[in-house]
């Protein structure tokens, strides 16, 4: 199955050439890139997390394989979604689906479904493919989408891709999509998003997902991003680093209720 884009024309420009061109100048690229595990990265509109998600993977070096994790924005299909096989259109071609690491994703965690339907309208995992087709035209994928919330499921999966990792045997980089705060002040999501920065800081994947619970942190990829974590410490991570934090407010000048958006680097 080759799964179209669904937001090609609204979140991004569904124009090759003009896409090439905004990826360019959104992309900072380091003198040197990082070699890392995971990363959060930012899943709204490139006009508003562009510029942020440009700047994650300037720094990052991207290998053939990404694993990429994404929130279940529409609640249909299983809960621990994987796209099994068959590839994944943009406007910049075509991105195969790594079959053979998602069969042994499959295999370590039970928790996983071969699930098409989740994917078809989600933006959260295909917002984050041009930059890597961008940056790496022979990129293969495992997108897996997630529509639970409790800590035990995180610790299943993310020990599974970590267990699948190692037996797969070659560099993968695990991409967690989350935006932070939804519809708060700047000032308001900025306190609200630090205390939750600080447990990804810390690699408490717990704590991520507790304190976003407790504090009210609308970080709508949380477990994305805790499943990440526990994978990436699954991996030997040692530390973690933000990249850069913006809101909306940064692009439309209205700080009264923005959205908000972290990149991060875990290794």
């Amino acid at each position: 199955m080759i799964r179209q884009p669904a937001v090609a024309g609204q979140f991004y420009t569904d124009d090759p050439d003009k896409l090439r061109a905004q990826l360019k100048a959104m992309i900072s690229p380091a003198p040197v890139r990082e070699k890392v595990l995971g990363v959060i990265s930012p899943h709204a509109g490139y006009v508003y997390s562009g510029a942020v998600a440009g700047k994650l993977f300037g720094e990052v070096a991207v290998p053939s394989t990404v694993v990429i994790l994404g929130p279940n924005h529409h609640g249909i299909g299983a809960r621990a979604a994987i796209f099994p096989e068959g590839s994944w259109q943009t406007p910049l071609g075509t991105a195969p689906v790594n079959s053979s690491l998602a069969t042994l994703i499959k295999k370590h965690s039970s928790i996983v479904e071969a699930d098409q339907k989740a994917h078809i309208f989600e933006h959260s995992l295909e917002v984050q493919l041009p930059f890597l087709q961008f940056l790496r035209p022979d990129v293969s994928i495992v997108p897996i989408c997630l529509g639970f919330r409790d800590f035990k499921s995180c610790l299943l999966l993310g020990s599974g891709i970590a267990a699948a990792i190692r037996e797969y045997g070659d560099e993968v980089l695990i991409v967690a999509s989350s935006d932070m705060t939804h519809y708060e002040t700047a000032a308001s999501a900025k306190q609200k998003d630090e205390q939750a920065i600080n447990m990804v800081l810390a690699l408490d994947a717990e704590g991520l997902l507790l304190v976003c619970a407790q504090k009210d942190i609308t970080m709508c990829g949380v477990v994305p991003a805790t499943v990440m974590l526990v994978a990436a410490k699954g991996l030997g991570a040692t530390g973690a680093r933000l990249v850069q934090y913006a809101t909306s407010g940064d692009v439309t000048g209205d700080n009264r209720q923005v959205v908000a958006y972290a990149a991060l680097t875990v290794k």
